[in-house]
């Protein structure tokens, strides 16, 4: 082995000293395996372009070129197994980094838990009052609205021991909350003062501003508690539709209206936590651009009140009254209560129903039970006795 290692050193030709030194730096990998040497050799152009001695080098020739083969092949496959996952990079390591920022936050959530718990036992605890008592006038009015709404589908059959108990309990409840908080003469609010507190800071504006509306609300479904009261001899069914739609939109105009002593008041002493020019000017400056709100406000309130009053005074009629030769081609029977009819109405459609069956009907729609066929040009919100589940806030 090493005297064939001598003899490539003293080869011939211009490619005999660089395939010498190659071999030099190879060392003993070159002798001991000849096959591993083509790792070496293929960074030659000569070494597989020639051969110096076919007599003397054939052997060497047959491994040096075997191995220039073998290291273009194995490095042609290397660049081809490379190119689609360098061309998969990228998205595999979008995915990852957006993986690992989930888990960062995943992981930071974990621990911040029982820190977020404390503060929010602690805030719970200050406002304790605050939410006791929200949460004691939203399942008051929940319950209120939805017995109103049962009493007004019973019509005749209705209840009125449970009408009166619950306008007892509706002014009850309010009187109740004004004589707790009788020291901050919260009922100001519902004639446009303000309310006796020397200062107002935000939660305590939502303070006022949510129990008025929620008192006014109570105030209003009283309302419609005496009309269900009213026997139907006295006003009929179809009147007291009329009369729950115009109360319902008259508690909603007035209720815009109240917010605004109290936010104005809030929005304009900004100026007073700074004391300069500057803060007055900002103050007034957020107040003029409140009412300004409140105006264009107003006026879609007004255009939607003065609608349903118009309707109110008019009482548009959906049909004319029905015949009894009519009354027995349908079969003298209501397709809604499935009963004979009472006051029966004929619809542009042809169809018959009862008077009070198709004005409960026309409360929530506007086409023909049967044939849909538009009757109506808008729904009469809130001829079925419910009232608005919207907190006025500002």
């Amino acid at each position: 082995m090493q005297a064939s290692c001598n003899h490539l050193h003293n080869l011939p030709g211009t490619g005999g000293s660089e395939t010498a030194h190659t071999v030099r730096m190879t060392g003993e990998g070159s002798c001991h395996h000849p096959g591993d040497i083509h790792i070496q050799i293929s960074s030659v152009p000569g070494e597989c372009g020639e051969s110096p001695s076919p007599r003397n080098l054939r052997s060497g020739s047959q491994s040096n070129t075997q191995g220039c083969i073998h290291s273009r092949l194995r490095s042609h496959s290397h660049n081809e197994a490379r190119q689609p996952d360098d061309s998969t990079m990228e998205p595999g390591e979008n995915g990852s980094s957006s993986i690992s920022e989930f888990r960062y936050l995943f992981h930071w959530l974990q621990k911040s838990l029982p820190y977020i718990l404390i503060l929010c036992v602690k805030l719970v605890m200050q406002h304790i009052t605050g939410i006791s008592l929200g949460i004691g006038l939203l399942t008051t009015f929940m319950y209120a609205n939805k017995s109103i709404v049962n009493q007004v589908f019973l019509r005749e059959r209705c209840s009125k021991v449970q009408c009166a108990c619950l306008l007892v309990f509706l002014a009850g409840s309010s009187v109740l909350l004004y004589y707790t908080f009788r020291s901050q003469s919260l009922y100001y609010s519902l004639i446009f003062l303000n309310p006796t507190l020397d200062f107002l800071s935000f939660w305590e504006v939502l303070w006022i501003v949510g129990i008025t509306d929620f008192i006014l609300k109570f105030l209003f479904m009283g309302f419609k508690c005496l009309i269900l009261l009213v026997p139907s001899f006295v006003m009929s069914f179809k009147s007291k539709g009329y009369w729950y739609m115009l109360i319902e939109e008259l508690c909603q105009y007035y209720r815009t209206f109240v917010p605004i002593p109290v936010w104005f008041r809030y929005l304009v002493s900004y100026g007073e936590l700074g004391g300069s020019v500057t803060g007055w000017s900002l103050g007034i400056l957020l107040g003029l651009l409140y009412l300004i709100l409140k105006l264009l406000d107003f006026w879609g309130h007004l255009r939607t009140f003065r609608r349903a009053l118009r309707i109110f005074l008019t009482r548009p009629s959906y049909g004319v009254t029905a015949s009894k030769r009519q009354c027995s081609e349908a079969d003298d029977l209501c397709s809604i209560c499935q009963a004979e009819f009472q006051k029966p109405i004929l619809l542009i459609c042809q169809h018959i129903f009862c008077e009070e069956c198709i004005t409960l009907w026309f409360n929530r729609e506007k086409t023909c039970p049967l044939c849909r066929t538009v009757i109506s040009d808008h729904v009469n919100k809130w001829k079925d006795g419910a009232t608005s589940s919207h907190l006025q806030i500002y």
